[in-house]
């Protein structure tokens, strides 16, 4: 049975008064959310406007659901992220399903905590550039928005008592807000943990595998979101593992391709090269490629990888065996999987599918649904 618990921010609850209700399975605890962004329905359907809006990017052009496509659990289908001078980014965008319990945001940053300071790299980030907002264009596109009437009424409202609502602060805050919102928990796997889904006998096999000692998946993905830094409301000691999972070895001595080396990037620790958060698996069926680096195509390939151990690069500027990698985990290690095994993992992580995520109009393109009512959205639409 799903709980209903109505939520404001952290200690301060009842004095932020918020007409937001989570509606969660019981296994699933309400996230931490900021004190100063509290939860609000106003503020959920303004930063589902601006999520999709292309006014919010230099150009025009892009919106946040250019890399983010609600039919692909909020990935994009492509290796790595395009942004809206045509830039390619080096990472795999993320979905943003769930990321309310995420400890740490992004693949491989340990201080990037928070939806609101991860947004502030997509919007104003100069290498490589994504959604293009700069010195020189913010005054213009927050025009934008204070030209459009229902923009000026959806900020007032979701921003009371504020000068000036219209802001990127306040941008910032709604999109995190959306984001924050959009829940992940009904898939086939969610239904049988309720009792009302039955798995087939190969999925059954494979959620036994999946779990037990002899795949080892649940070491790196065991929580009830599919990944290791699961944290929520009530999270006393919150762990932010990285890990190093034999991918490449492009020197002899661990080296991955730069920029992708991961929490080394920013630490510059020798035991950092090649660690990155280890990803949600949840709908993990619809949203390949995979890696932080989209470099593998299929979960076959992905499950091939991980019962050798890490990955041998036969050929070519990224040659190396990352099975010997000097820096991969120590649960990396081969696993004597056949071949019924390996497709039952699959037909099991097949099961963590939302199809309901995938098409709630709750989630959806608003703009979309003006078009198609006759309504002119300003000529703002989503890629």
């Amino acid at each position: 049975m799903a709980a209903l618990i109505a939520w404001g921010a952290l200690s301060n609850a009842a004095e932020i008064k918020t007409n937001w209700i989570w509606s969660l399975p019981d296994y699933l605890p309400p996230p931490r959310v900021p004190i100063d962004n509290p939860m609000s329905e106003t503020r959920f359907q303004l930063g589902r406007k601006l999520f999709y809006d292309t006014r919010l990017s230099g150009n025009g052009k892009e919106s946040c659901a250019s890399c983010h496509v609600q039919a692909l659990a909020f990935t994009d289908g492509r290796k790595v992220a395009v942004g809206a001078t045509g830039e390619t980014t080096p990472r795999n965008s993320p979905s943003i399903a769930n990321a309310a319990w995420r400890a740490t945001l992004t693949w491989a940053n340990p201080a990037m905590v928070t939806l609101e300071r991860q947004m502030e790299g997509p919007l104003f980030g100069e290498a490589p550039i994504e959604m293009g907002v700069n010195d020189n264009n913010r005054k213009e596109i927050l025009a934008r928005f204070a030209s459009d009437a229902d923009y000026r009424h959806d900020f007032a409202l979701a921003f009371p008592n504020e000068a000036e609502p219209i802001s990127f602060g306040n941008i910032i805050k709604a999109i995190a807000v959306f984001e924050r919102g959009v829940v992940s928990a009904s898939s086939k796997y969610d239904l049988y943990l309720q009792g009302k889904a039955t798995l087939t006998p190969e999925e059954t096999r494979g959620k036994d595998l999946f779990f037990g000692e002899k795949a080892e998946c649940h070491h790196c993905h065991g929580s009830v979101n599919f990944d290791d830094q699961f944290y929520h409301a009530t999270t006393r000691e919150i762990e932010t593992p990285f890990h190093n999972t034999g991918l490449y070895d492009i020197d002899g001595k661990g080296g991955y391709p730069a920029p992708n080396r991961g929490v080394f990037e920013s630490s510059g620790a020798p035991d950092d090269m090649g660690k990155f958060r280890a990803p949600s698996l949840r709908n993990i069926a619809v949203t390949g490629p995979y890696m932080h680096d989209g470099s593998v195509a299929t979960l076959e390939e992905v499950i091939d990888i991980y019962a050798a151990g890490g990955r041998d690069v036969a050929s070519g500027p990224l040659k190396g065996d990352g099975r010997y990698n000097a820096h991969k985990s120590e649960l990396i290690v081969p696993i004597d999987l056949n071949s019924q095994e390996k497709s039952d993992i699959i037909a099991f992580l097949k099961t963590l599918t939302d199809d309901e995520l995938l098409h709630a109009p709750r989630f959806s393109n608003p703009w979309a649904e003006k078009r198609k009512a006759g309504i002119d959205s300003k000529g703002s639409q989503a890629n």
